[in-house]
């Protein structure tokens, strides 16, 4: 079974794992899946916590 494939550089969606618009690859667009034991949470958030404090949200 084939998957929806979106390419990473012109964000078009694909059948082919080479994106046939700009040339560049393609992933498939899904979240990673959850876990309750997140290993890069931490990171994530102290990546995230400055532009959330720059846009106000904190």
């Amino acid at each position: 079974m084939k998957h929806i494939l979106k390419c990473k550089f012109c964000g078009e969606y694909t059948l082919k794992e080479i994106c046939p618009s700009c040339g560049e690859g393609a992933v498939r667009p899904l979240p990673p899946k959850y876990s309750p034991v997140d290993k890069y949470g931490g990171y994530r958030r102290r990546v995230k916590f400055p532009l959330f404090k720059k846009e106000g949200l904190i």
